[in-house]
């Protein structure tokens, strides 16, 4: 029991990191428009974003936690196997998120979460053990891995054709106004980048507190899949606090390194990547609030003069994506090993 409870311990207190390098990951993301438009101060986008980062888990309900923490089955394995796959997950979905901000690129840190999960569970546990969902397809139902990898893989497509929407609409109202109309997007921004910090809060908050929840599972303090009040704090805390702190060497790739920012930029970035987001959470699937907030910027830039995009740049970081996944099976595959060796 009390090997148990020093591995509980390990896992929550790695869920806060998690959490951390998720908040300030995301929150490069989400402010970067902002502060590249100089419409507001880095200290007050993050202050805003981090507020309704911390408020959003506690008003919406926890259907993104489920899935995530539901499609790998531990709970007919033994207490060692459960959280191997847990603590393989998290150092995975930690290790990336950390190599990736040292080169200053933005990646998901929910991609890197979901798959050091398929692989830690791989190969502790079987394929049988895994919810694939493949079935649930046929009866046009979204289960287990397909509905996680659906929402955090097509979530950019929907970011950048609702980005680019969205800023047609804003060029094709305001072409006949003149910069005088700048004010109004200043304010509008407040807004729209609260929503966002939401919209972040509502969703990604909730993957950590899958892990806690399987955790719980795994060492045998819960019988079913469950979810304490104190695990929602400390994961929305957590991700709050990654927040406030930020990461600027993102935010320097975001904010400055594909096109020149305008406020109109950063309010339709805000408002499309929020309405991606919102849409997920409302049904349940994880989204990847990095992987929205940048494809919605690249529809923003095409909407109005795509060859000032730098697609070089956005290839660079649209490739990590592609390798988000795979590496992560590998990591959490390869820190399952070593765990169950030692």
């Amino acid at each position: 029991m009390e090997d148990v409870n020093i591995a509980l311990i390990l896992v929550i207190a790695a869920v806060a990191l998690y959490d951390f390098t998720n908040g300030f990951h995301d929150a490069a993301d989400m402010v970067a428009a902002a502060i590249a438009s100089r419409a507001m101060r880095p200290g007050v986008a993050i202050g805003i974003v981090s507020i309704f980062t911390l408020i959003a888990p506690f008003t919406i309900g926890l259907a993104v936690a489920d899935t995530v923490g539901t499609f790998v089955d531990i709970s007919q394995v033994s207490s060692q196997t459960g959280e191997a796959v847990v603590i393989a997950a998290l150092l995975a979905a930690i290790s990336y998120n950390l190599f990736t901000w040292l080169l200053g690129y933005p990646s998901s840190s929910s991609n890197s979460l979901a798959g050091g999960l398929v692989g830690a569970g791989l190969y502790a546990v079987g394929k049988e053990h895994i919810n694939w969902g493949i079935g649930a397809l046929f009866d046009f139902e979204l289960q287990g891995v397909m509905k996680v990898f659906t929402g955090l893989l097509v979530s950019p497509l929907f970011g950048f054709i609702i980005g680019f929407l969205v800023m047609k609409f804003f060029i094709h109202v305001f072409r006949h106004f003149s910069r005088r109309i700048r004010p109004l997007f200043v304010i509008t921004q407040y807004f729209s980048i609260a929503w966002l910090g939401f919209s972040h809060g509502a969703n990604d908050a909730q993957k950590g507190m899958a892990i806690i929840g399987m955790m719980l599972l795994a060492s045998g303090t819960t019988q079913t899949f469950s979810i304490p009040h104190w695990a929602v704090l400390l994961c929305a805390s957590s991700i709050t606090l990654g927040t406030m702190f930020g990461g600027w060497r993102i935010i320097k790739t975001l904010g400055f390194g594909l096109y020149r920012l305008r406020t109109i930029h950063a309010v339709a970035n805000q408002l499309g990547s929020a309405l991606v987001n919102s849409i997920a959470t409302s049904i349940g699937a994880p989204t990847s609030t990095t992987q929205v907030v940048t494809a919605t910027l690249l529809g923003n830039g095409s909407a109005e003069k795509p060859q000032h995009v730098k697609w070089k740049t956005a290839a660079g970081i649209t490739a990590g994506w592609w390798l988000n996944i795979p590496v992560s099976m590998l990591l959490g595959g390869g820190y399952c090993f070593l765990y169950l060796g030692i």
